[in-house]
């Protein structure tokens, strides 16, 4: 049985690829799958958005809720090992959780060079 938790990424991002092996790495209990945005599959998955609203962030798919951005970052810790202290701390904190997302996002290349797998 798959996972009915999608994690939707820019597959032509490597900020993006090692962040996502980060996060499948630490979820021990498979409960999450990766699902490229430029994947037929995006597009089931979120029906309702348009080229450009799919990629403008990462998405979370939870049993066929949407999240997406900062938004995601809650409900996604909340999936993992010892995740609930950092799900707090987003949820408690949304505009904060959001900056810090488009933050990130606006460097990933250049934070990219930090995570682990940096050459590929």
């Amino acid at each position: 049985m798959s996972p009915d938790v999608a994690l939707l990424y820019d597959d032509n991002c490597g900020f993006c690829r090692r962040a996502v092996r980060m996060v499948l790495a630490w979820d021990r209990h498979g409960r999450i799958r990766a699902v490229p945005l430029q994947a037929p599959e995006a597009l089931e998955l979120l029906p309702d958005m348009t080229e450009a609203q799919r990629m403008d962030s990462w998405h979370l798919v939870v049993g066929g809720r949407v999240y997406s951005a900062g938004a995601a970052t809650g409900p996604l810790m909340r999936l993992l090992p010892a995740g609930a202290p950092g799900a707090v701390i987003a949820e408690t904190f949304p505009r904060g959780t959001e900056r810090a997302y488009r933050w990130i996002a606006a460097n990933r290349e250049r934070l990219g060079r930090f995570l682990p797998g940096a050459g590929g």
